[in-house]
């Protein structure tokens, strides 16, 4: 009588039980905040990423082989977004590529830190990748986002908005969550999902925002309220998650690249106080986007200012005389010309280039730099990595 060896056996079992025995719960990444995280970096600018050797590898992981953005087929996104004066509007989902960035004014697709996110995370994991975006332009920690156990604000003005988004964004997450297969078409309920992981940047809107003035220090605010706001909210978002240790980057604000001794400077370390907090030790990491602000787009506006710095001052006149009711149009198309042709001798080509490809938004959207977003995004990954490591 013919027998089967044991270990054929064994083989046969693991090759049928196999997908069971490496089921995985789907990894599902937060990612939240206000227009930066919105992203405004049109695609017209990632050709700079491609000429910065330190930046060069990143654009190859952006773009196939005919130079267009790549769709992530492992990584799919949910994204709730707002109009440009951030009231919610609607939701949207579907694989990751850009155009996932915010979506008004749009003239080409945009992108935030999510394209590079998803990206750099999923090289990481080797899995598929769930991204549940919220962002809204012009929203502060200190009213909109104000998570409940902040208490209530100081001004009465603000209590009827005070945590209104905090709301929307939780919406959002337990509403995809509830069902994760109208997002990601392959989710298997039994594999089930696994919140890995919350991404915040944040901050423009606290940066300006009426903090009081800190006795110290001569013009500058304190900012240690937006500090214990923060730490309120990952203490929140855990409890209402449901996950006690979820992994926390902060993006901690960039704008206006490295500062010292001013306001800037002040709120940057009020942002990453948290991070430094025995309590959030090895759960909350903070990535400090200074890094990649646009320093060389900085140069040149600055080199074009100091070459029109007479012309601007007689364009001013003009604008007051034509407040006056003088008809000066005539004197402003001459005057403008001027400009131009100063401007035109005043940088080079290399420069005129890069002002012209490597911006496409205001300097507190970083630029409109898909340089920056991409730095960041990738930044944001490896911090969410490196903490998810045992």
């Amino acid at each position: 009588m013919k027998t089967t060896h044991p270990s054929l056996f064994f083989l046969a079992f693991a090759a049928l039980f196999a997908p069971l025995l490496h089921a995985k719960p789907l990894k599902v990444f937060i990612l939240a905040g206000q227009s930066n995280m919105e992203g405004h970096a049109e695609i017209f600018t990632f050709p700079l990423i491609a000429k910065d050797p330190k930046t060069a590898d990143l654009y190859k992981q952006m773009v196939d082989a005919t130079g267009k953005p790549v769709i992530c087929k492992d990584v799919w996104i949910s994204y709730a977004y707002g109009d440009f004066g951030g009231a919610p509007i609607g939701r949207k989902a579907g694989n990751l590529s850009a155009g996932w960035g915010s979506q008004h004014h749009v003239r080409e697709a945009k992108i935030g830190p999510e394209f590079t996110f998803g990206i750099t995370m999923q090289k990481h994991l080797g899995e598929p990748i769930l991204l549940i975006k919220n962002a809204w332009g012009g929203k502060s920690l200190m009213v909109d986002f104000r998570p409940p156990s902040g208490g209530e604000p100081t001004d009465p003005r603000h209590k009827e908005m005070a945590g209104k988004y905090y709301g929307h964004m939780l919406s959002h997450v337990k509403d995809v969550l509830a069902d994760p297969k109208k997002v990601y078409p392959d989710y298997d309920p039994k594999e089930g999902y696994e919140i890995a992981g919350f991404v915040w940047f944040q901050g423009f809107n606290d940066l300006v925002g009426p903090y009081p003035g800190d006795p110290s220090k001569k013009s500058i605010k304190d900012y240690s309220e937006y500090s214990r706001l923060l730490a309120c909210l990952i203490r929140d978002l855990r409890k209402d998650l449901n996950t006690p240790n979820m992994p926390f980057v902060t993006g901690v604000i960039g704008v206006g690249g490295e500062t010292k001794g001013d306001g800037t400077e002040a709120f940057r370390n009020a942002m990453a106080a948290p991070g430094e907090m025995d309590e959030f030790k090895g759960t909350v990491a903070n990535v400090y986007t200074h890094k990649f602000w646009p320093a060389d787009i900085d140069a040149i506006k600055l080199k074009l200012s100091a070459a029109t710095a007479e012309l601007g001052k007689k364009n001013n006149v003009l604008k007051m005389r034509s407040k006056k009711g003088e008809d000066v149009k005539e004197e402003m198309t001459k005057l403008a010309a001027e400009i131009a042709a100063v401007n035109e001798k005043a940088i080079s080509e290399d420069e005129k280039y890069l002002l012209k490809n490597g911006s496409s938004n205001q300097g507190f959207h970083y630029y409109g730099s898909a340089k920056f977003f991409a730095q960041a995004g990738q930044a944001f990954a490896e911090a969410m990595a490196k903490m998810k490591k045992p």
